[in-house]
């Protein structure tokens, strides 16, 4: 009889941590979690981007950068806005920076895949999906955005 209720208890103490929530890691999220999305600036830039700005976001987002050189979600949204701007040599390098901080970060790796795609560089972004492979347990966004485009890329191209 003993047995039978230490049992019970264990598996009700094994249940209820199973049902514990886990909070996500920052790396799941691809994010280096290091910005504050109350900072006036880089909320400001995000807006200005989501408006498709991405000449006006450029400047505050340099601002961010500076003052927080560690700021990997920064620089990815730094890096994108030049692309988006046609600056692809700043979009390289600080795309480069925000992986230098946080290898598997996943828009990082995301929008440097497409600008080396833009760049006619298309084994580079294969490079880029292999990271997401490893950063994407169970898939995500980023990874199936990459693989589409690399595909649209080859289908283009004839490869």
């Amino acid at each position: 009889m003993k047995s039978a209720l230490a049992f019970a208890i264990a598996l009700v103490v094994a249940l209820g941590f199973a049902a514990v929530p886990v909070q996500a890691a920052s790396w799941n999220s691809g994010s280096s979690d290091t910005t504050d999305e109350k900072d006036s600036k880089y909320g400001e830039a995000k807006k200005l981007i989501d408006a498709g700005d991405f000449a006006a976001a450029v400047p505050l987002l340099e601002e961010v950068v500076a003052a927080n050189p560690k700021n990997a979600d920064a620089y990815n949204y730094l890096g994108y806005s030049q692309r988006k701007s046609g600056n692809q040599a700043a979009a390289l390098v600080n795309y480069q920076k925000a992986l230098a901080l946080q290898p598997e970060h996943r828009g990082a790796n995301e929008y440097l895949g497409e600008l080396y795609l833009e760049m006619g560089q298309p084994d580079k972004a294969k490079e880029r999906l292999k990271v997401l492979d490893g950063a994407c347990f169970f898939g995500c966004d980023e990874h199936r955005e990459l693989k589409e485009a690399i595909n649209a890329y080859m289908a283009k191209a004839g490869g």
